[in-house]
């Protein structure tokens, strides 16, 4: 069999031989694109009544759980890539809306498709009015995360069809929706923690200039967005679009799995995306930042960082150990942001521990490099969002990528319901004891 006409595109012949050292057993374990596949250790036994060799990943850390042509992401080389377009292009050339659909179809659109895309989106912006009373019901100060994640799990109530998950037609309407009114609900957010009234899209904005206006618009018959805030949005949104098999994207996949609706399988990953350890790094940095409060104080932190008595945030990555390729981008449009709003004085702070630390043989050694969360906090604090919008910031953009996710997982034949296995570790075949005798 040539390699392109074996299962699964791996080359004929390659192979993998185990012996079980219980048994003296030799099997064979067929390699494909790299990996093996776990259901084949299950003949390994160590007796006919055996269930079978399990593998023992916590977290997934060599555990490939799917097939996906969507993100290409080199860690050792830093590279990051949408559909084979690496980032660098997509930031510099592209806008969101287009890059979704890349994302979305796996194709750049034409100007005839992505003129019809965008109008499909903006068309979409607006929620049922019974969607802003639901927000409205939330405490004053309730967390904007939290709120969007009731509010992204209300949708499926409001769009009942979305279950018609069968359905490739319907499933690109929920994909429009999801895109089209994650930016309205992440606004209504912002306004209702600040108990200011809620602004309605204005269709005549672009994507980000739309978000912009429903944050910010007060008592102006137009709002009209600075350009350059505007594309600084539209680049962050680009490069937190999609991030591969992450903890948010894995969410989505095992509860869609389910085949449950689009819009409950993305409240997942945004309740993934709510934990401290995804959505909320960019806020650690500036706590960190803060804490530091002025140049002179760097030395003395590093030498903390390597005592172990303080922590480097925004640098170093589970998956990069080279530059996190997004981190130069997103320096550049700090840049942009702060020549509008004026400079933040934690951004020399920022600079100069950056420029520390990669002169510094500790930290080069350990591939530590400042990661896309290193500078995001500075733009959106710059921007006036409180730490609280931080995650939210995050999920608006996300949304396509998981949506993408979502839709290659519904029509991929390999993928059931997600369902580990687990070692089991606990008491057996114990008496039940009545309550006066324990």
């Amino acid at each position: 069999m040539s390699p392109e006409n074996t299962p699964y595109g791996g080359a004929a012949g390659e192979s993998l031989t185990v012996t079980d050292n219980r048994t003296g057993k030799s099997y064979e374990v067929p390699i494909t694109d790299g990996t093996v596949r776990a259901i084949d250790f299950r003949q390994i036994k160590a007796s006919e009544d055996d269930f079978g060799l399990m593998t023992y990943d916590p977290a997934f850390t060599n555990t490939a759980s799917c097939r996906s042509a969507i993100t290409y992401l080199d860690g050792e080389a830093g590279v990051l890539e949408y559909r084979g377009y690496p980032i660098d292009q997509l930031a510099e050339k592209s806008t969101y809306l287009e890059v979704a659909y890349l994302l979305v179809y796996g194709e750049l659109p034409t100007q005839p498709q992505l003129d019809q895309w965008t109008h499909d989106i903006t068309m979409h912006t607006f929620v049922h009015e019974n969607v802003k009373e639901f927000m409205s019901g939330f405490r004053h100060d309730a967390h904007p995360m939290g709120m969007l994640l009731g509010g992204v799990g209300a949708l499926s109530t409001f769009y009942p069809d979305a279950n018609e998950i069968s359905d490739p037609e319907n499933r690109m309407i929920q994909t429009i929706r999801l895109i089209a009114k994650m930016p309205t609900l992440a606004a209504f957010a912002f306004r209702h923690s600040r108990g200011q009234p809620y602004n309605y899209p204005d269709n005549d904005l672009s994507y980000p200039g739309n978000f912009l206006g429903m944050l910010y618009k007060m008592t102006e018959l137009k709002y009209e967005p600075d350009p350059r805030l505007e594309r600084a949005l539209d680049i962050l949104f680009i490069l937190h679009a999609d991030h591969e098999q992450n903890c948010s994207t894995n969410a989505v996949r095992a509860v869609g799995s389910s085949q449950v609706d689009p819009y409950s399988a993305t409240a997942a990953g945004i309740a993934a995306l709510y934990g401290p350890l995804h959505g909320g790094a960019n806020e650690a940095v500036l706590r960190m930042l803060r804490r530091i409060g002025t140049k002179e104080n760097i030395p003395d932190f590093i030498k903390g960082v390597k005592a172990g008595d303080e922590r480097l945030m925004g640098f170093g990555h589970r998956v990069y150990k080279n530059f996190d390729p997004r981190a130069t981008i997103i320096k550049g449009a700090t840049e942009d942001v702060f020549a509008v709003t004026g400079k933040n004085p934690l951004l020399e702070i920022a600079t100069e521990l950056e420029r520390r630390a990669l002169e510094d043989d500790y930290f080069v050694s350990r591939k530590l490099y400042p990661n896309v969360d290193f500078y995001s906090g500075l733009i959106y604090e710059a921007l006036g969002l409180p730490v609280e919008m931080f995650p939210v910031m995050f999920a608006i953009p996300r949304t396509s990528g998981w949506i993408s996710q979502w839709l290659e997982m519904v029509v991929d034949k390999e993928q059931k319901i997600a369902r580990p296995r687990q070692i089991y570790t606990g008491a057996r075949s114990r008496d039940y004891a009545e309550i006066g005798s324990r």
